[in-house]
């Protein structure tokens, strides 16, 4: 009596059907995983170069020197005179290093003032600074400056003192020169001892 061969299990091919596509999709997604590494790894160089061309978020750059930082929205096309001043009340010699300077707006620059304390003493200071014109004011951006706060100085101290600044450069057309000044002045200043009056005889 014949044997009627025996019928393939359906349910091995479907777990071989189903390996093969497993295997099939695993592939497509190491494909894709490393195309999205690849991408993501492209994305850095690529958003610098964009933002080089156009100008976004790059806000400055320093020189190959290493010195003062210089803004990359800076318009060439303006230049800006700033004149330095400077009044002291107290025991002070203070005075700008330079009287003025040539800039551009945008451009980020440095001044220095010098203080010198005559005092034999430790002095407290502060300095307040003012604009001229006074439409300037809101124009000129102070980044660094000794103003901010209160100056401590020691018996004859002498201290150089850096300004920050950058003009903005929506400063109207029509300002071509801008004076910046500052007052120093001792805080509280020790009051004068009046002489002692004489006894008179009764």
């Amino acid at each position: 009596m014949s044997q009627t061969p025996a019928q393939p299990d359906p349910t091995q091919n479907d777990k071989a059907l189903e390996r093969g596509l497993n295997r099939s999709m695993l592939g497509k997604l190491a494909v894709v995983v490393v195309i999205m590494f690849g991408f993501g790894y492209a994305m850095v160089p690529l958003y610098k170069k964009i933002c080089e061309l156009t100008n976004i978020n790059v806000l400055n750059t320093r020189d190959e020197d290493g010195g003062a930082l210089r803004n990359s929205q800076v318009d060439k096309t303006r230049t800006i005179t700033v004149e330095f001043d400077s009044n002291s009340q107290g025991p002070f010699r203070f005075r700008p290093m330079k009287n003025s300077m040539d800039v551009h707006p945008g451009e980020i620059n440095q001044i220095v003032y010098e203080v010198v304390n005559k005092e034999g003493r430790t002095v407290e200071a502060q300095a307040i600074p003012s604009y001229a014109p006074k439409q300037a004011t809101e124009f000129f951006k102070k980044i660094e400056c000794f103003c901010f706060k209160q100056q401590t100085l020691t018996a004859n101290e002498s201290r150089e003192m850096p300004v920050v600044f950058v003009i903005d450069p929506d400063l109207p057309k029509d300002v071509k020169t801008i004076t910046l000044s500052y007052t120093f002045f001792e805080i509280h200043a020790p009051s004068a001892i009046a002489p002692a009056m004489p006894n008179k005889g009764t």
